[in-house]
């Protein structure tokens, strides 16, 4: 990510939130736009596949708070007017902010140590360093900006992050599971193993930047560097490009890969897996990728935590008398005791057999409730209205009560 995205790119416009958005917002705002973008949801959609990407760069920054804090000190800096190039002052209209006038001395440190003071200390410090690092060159000194420039252009570079989506069952989602992921990503182009060149042919050093990758050009008293327009910034030239990737050393490229999922993911959880995105270029390392789960209900288990729930219809004469129940676990069968008087709605909790949480595992939560028939034979009739003679227990104490005294209803 380089400063001018910082200055130039509106990343909470990006996502449709506020700038004083909390991370809760910007989360729920990025899942219902990367949702809706996907490309396997919009597949030869070059207009949604270039917007998820936006999105998905926004969110990166934004759910980053070190990132975020650059961010938002580089856009109040810089991207509301506090520096123009060809402006009063050294580029600075008005001179540097806090000053009376374009034309007072000033000292640079003081705008380093007055950005390191906002940002939050050391970690401040380093931020707005590298952000005047970015955007000047080192004016009369030799050209060091340009340099690390340079190195970063002509060098190995990462390869880009990689968002898919797995849909699973819920035992999957409880036990954990390894599945095939089969998704579409930039990759080197097998032509032309990168280099953009048509076979047998390779590029030329850039005859405008010499192989830097950027160009320098003065603004009062500072360099200003930007990426080479000749070369585009990779420091090399193809004549003849290759006829696969058009010169780029990039295509899409769909591969499968196997990924496993730990147990206790929950629906919508987002898991990222290091090094598993898409290739880097020059040799340098892979992005990542990050997996959105979902996940499919359960006809039997319900969630609550890391403790699964589960309904048991037990019968009045089970309820009453009490029994023993076989039960199932996602992985196997428990008994559970029911002692005599049981009431309707009563739960009861089978310790270790929930969800494999960070620390131990949840809980298996039995909710029993009294199945009523709905036919009877004359049989059962018969004895039910025996019951209902014999028993002399009020239930509903309170209400009959309640009726005797005469209270109004």
């Amino acid at each position: 990510m380089s400063t001018r995205d910082f200055i130039e790119k509106d990343y909470y416009a990006a996502l449709g939130v506020a700038k004083d958005a909390d991370a809760a917002a910007i989360k729920k705002a990025y899942r219902a736009l990367a949702r809706d973008l996907h490309p396997d949801k919009n597949p030869g959609n070059a207009a949604a596949e270039a917007r998820f990407k936006d999105v998905s760069e926004a969110y990166d920054v934004l759910s980053d708070p070190k990132r975020r804090g650059e961010y938002d000190e580089a856009r109040r800096l810089f991207g509301s007017g506090g520096f123009r190039p060809g402006g009063g002052g050294g580029g600075f209209p008005g001179g540097f902010p806090g000053a009376a006038g374009g034309n007072q001395p000033f000292d640079l440190g003081d705008l380093f140590n007055q950005g390191a003071g906002r940002a939050g200390g050391a970690g401040g410090a380093g931020g707005i360093g590298d952000l005047f690092g970015g955007l000047f060159g080192n004016a009369g000194g030799g050209g060091g900006g340009a340099r690390s420039r340079s190195q970063a252009a002509s060098g190995p570079a990462r390869g880009q992050d990689v968002e898919t989506e797995a849909t699973l069952a819920f035992d999957e989602a409880v036990l954990g599971v390894t599945v095939p992921l089969r998704m579409q990503s930039p990759g080197s182009c097998a032509t032309c193993h990168g280099s953009g060149a048509k076979p047998g042919t390779s590029p030329h050093t850039c005859p405008v930047c010499h192989g830097a990758g950027v160009t320098s050009r003065s603004q009062g008293a500072f360099a200003f560097s930007e990426p080479c327009r000749e070369c585009r910034g990779s420091g090399s030239v193809v004549e003849d490009p290759c006829p696969t990737c058009k010169g780029s050393g990039i295509t899409d490229q769909t591969r499968t890969i196997t990924v496993r999922i730990p147990p206790g993911v929950k629906d919508g959880q987002r898991i990222r897996l290091v090094g598993k995105g898409a290739p880097g270029r020059r040799g340098g390392p892979a992005g990542d990728l990050f997996v959105v789960v979902h996940v499919s209900g359960s006809e039997l288990f319900g969630r609550s935590g890391d403790d699964l729930t589960l309904e048991v219809p037990i019968t009045f004469a089970e309820a009453t008398l009490g029994t023993a129940l076989t039960v199932p676990t996602l992985d196997a069968n428990v008994s559970l005791r029911v002692p005599p008087g049981t009431a309707s709605g009563r739960t009861f909790r089978v310790r270790g057999r929930g969800v494999q949480g960070k620390a131990k595992a949840g809980d298996l939560l039995v909710t029993v409730t009294v199945a009523v028939p709905t036919t009877l034979t004359p049989g059962a009739r018969e004895a039910v209205e025996k019951l209902s003679a014999e028993l002399v227990e009020d239930p509903r104490p309170r209400v009959t009560t309640a009726v005797r005294g005469g209270s109004p209803s």
